[in-house]
């Protein structure tokens, strides 16, 4: 397992993200961040309204985890970062050309996430929402090198399911050249830097 790599935990809302990420860096001993500390207000007053984020909205919060994997890297540090991460076109924006960022993808049926859901208390994101997250969903193809991990088992379980695959997939990844993603870009570098520092909303 190389010791600096960064971990991009993705998954639709439900998956458990959070937790595992959690759990992972915990086993780990890396640094842990909550990707969506890093949203704008505005982004989480849509979500708690049952509004989906275009891609507009995504793009200051992608290039915020973004900084926050690249002052990692720079600083020769491991971390683990959760974030959906739904399209390909995201996750370009967070790994891109980055050889030590590894994307896990936490992969359950519909069904399974359904009952999450709605037996979740305190998140702002509704059970309403679940079919948009499905139908945004690109899953990882082949040339992103991704660790795909089931979650329908106890939180332990999938988080020994991780261990095993990061020690299964040593060395760092060698990314496919992709075509440049089309999403929009915060104004300036300031702005992505002022939503590192938005203080995190009180929920989880």
């Amino acid at each position: 397992m190389i010791e600096n790599q960064v971990l991009v935990v993705m998954g639709v809302s439900g998956s458990g993200k959070t937790t595992i990420a959690k759990a992972v860096a915990e086993r780990l001993g890396w640094p842990f961040q909550e990707g969506d500390d890093l949203h704008p207000p505005e982004n989480v007053a849509k979500m708690h309204a049952g509004t989906p984020l275009t891609d507009a909205d995504r793009a200051p919060w992608l290039a915020a985890i973004a900084a926050w994997i690249d002052a990692r890297l720079a600083a020769g540090e491991p971390g683990v970062v959760t974030c959906s991460a739904l399209k390909h076109a995201y996750r370009e924006v967070l790994v891109g050309k980055r050889a030590h960022v590894r994307v896990v993808y936490l992969h359950a049926d519909k069904a399974v996430i359904a009952k999450r859901l709605a037996d979740r208390k305190g998140h702002f994101m509704p059970p309403s929402l679940l079919d948009s997250q499905f139908a945004t969903l690109q899953e990882p193809t082949p040339d992103e090198h991704a660790l795909t991990v089931e979650v329908a088992g106890e939180v332990s379980e999938t988080v020994d399911a991780v261990m095993k695959a990061l020690d299964d997939r040593k060395g760092p990844v060698t990314p496919t050249p992709t075509p440049p993603a089309t999403l929009p870009r915060p104004a300036s570098t300031a702005d992505a830097a002022s939503l590192s520092s938005t203080a995190p909303p009180p929920w989880r």
